[in-house]
């Protein structure tokens, strides 16, 4: 898998390079973009090209319904750099668009998935779009475990390259995938049939693993422990997850009462009506000498609730983290939610190792070692 940054600039100048980007970030209320982390991390790639004097035309996808638009997406760019958005995708006015670009532009079209080849993977649309450049750039780690045409489907007509998000993402979960011990990995999320692969993987690889947010749930009701209105999979552990001699799991709670009143328990403790919504200071403790002696950290999933504003343990994860960092240690974090998290606390992001686009890539590519994204840039 080659790099853009290898291909000498005099070689990109004037040509028209198509960046697939994952601009597909969160909006608020007003529909504005709430959370930039991806447009960051994905802009350096675009930068290198402009400074070369390409023509960038950049394709992205943006939330669940075909409907939605990448206006917001056009806006939120203003603050790395100059952006024409035109809002089509394969019209006349995207055309026209591509066809006036000056060297050094940058050009924004419409959701890929108004179109639904993009999802179907369909070849005639994957060549459309390929007829807009004389090179393919794949930046889109976050969106490289979806066989979709404008990510497995452009390389087959253009000469192609991995941007520099791509680069880094896939060298920093390589390292992920053999850690140098003594190695701690925490998982958070949900939907513990769609784990335990991922987690069985863990706890044969990391030295010491946690299993949090509402996974734990999956725990203790394995365990014939009360869990109350929490959400629990429909899948639970089996016992060589729960007698794993890798495996930790909290040791607290914090529960929501019908009040809405947050209160820290112990998992037997859990009410009938009662809602767990976060871990607790004790398992807090538990886990922090492991990150404390830990060479390389693993991180995926918040300890509670994000949305509900349950943050206050995984903002103390991730200060341990900053030490075992300042101290040398590796660590490796993603997750939507997690990342959100961090970014809500002002924490300082350098300061905790490298921070992941992907959520399911990037829990797909720590199972596997590859996803179809990559495999079509090899």
């Amino acid at each position: 898998m080659k790099c853009i940054d290898e291909v000498p600039v005099s070689e990109l100048k004037g040509k028209r390079v198509i960046v697939r980007a994952d601009f597909n970030i969160p909006l608020d209320n007003s529909g504005k973009a709430s959370d930039v982390f991806r447009l960051k991390k994905g802009w350096a790639t675009i930068d290198l090209l402009v400074k070369a004097g390409a023509k960038v035309i950049v394709l992205s996808h943006i939330g669940r319904d075909p409907e939605e638009t990448l206006a917001p997406v056009a806006e939120a760019l203003k603050q790395f750099g100059k952006v024409v958005y035109v809002p089509d995708l394969l019209g006349p006015a995207a055309q026209a668009a591509v066809g006036a670009m000056a060297d050094g532009e940058v050009l924004l079209l419409e959701n890929l998935r108004r179109d639904p080849r993009e999802t179907e993977n369909g070849d005639d649309f994957a060549k459309e779009l390929a007829a807009y450049g004389d090179l393919y750039v794949d930046d889109a780690f976050a969106a490289a475990h979806r066989a979709h045409a404008s990510i497995v489907g452009i390389p087959k007509f253009l000469p192609h390259y991995c941007g520099l998000l791509m680069r880094d993402e896939v060298s920093a979960l390589s390292a992920a995938r053999t850690p140098q011990a003594p190695s701690f990995a925490i998982l958070g999320g949900a939907k513990f049939e769609t784990k335990a692969p991922l987690v069985k993987t863990l706890l044969a690889t990391y030295d010491h693993f946690f299993l949090t947010g509402a996974l734990a749930n999956d725990v203790f009701k394995a365990r014939g422990l009360p869990v109350g209105i929490s959400l629990v999979s429909k899948e639970l552990p089996t016992t060589d997850v729960l007698e794993h001699p890798h495996f930790l799991a909290p040791v607290d709670v914090t529960v929501e009462q019908t009040d809405k009143q947050a209160k820290v328990k112990k998992p037997e403790e859990v009410a009938a009506d009662e809602k767990i919504v976060d871990i607790g200071p004790d398992s807090v403790a538990l886990i922090a000498p492991y990150i404390e002696q830990a060479n390389f950290i693993l991180w995926n999933g918040p300890t509670g609730l994000y949305e509900d504003g349950y943050t206050h343990y995984t903002e103390a994860i991730a200060e341990l983290i900053t030490h075992a960092v300042s101290r040398g240690a590796k660590a490796v974090i993603g997750g939507g939610d997690t990342i959100a998290a961090i970014e809500q606390s002002g924490m300082d992001e350098s300061s905790l190792g490298f921070l992941s686009t992907g959520g399911g890539a990037m829990l797909e590519y720590l199972l596997q070692g590859t996803l179809p994204g990559l495999e079509a840039l090899n």
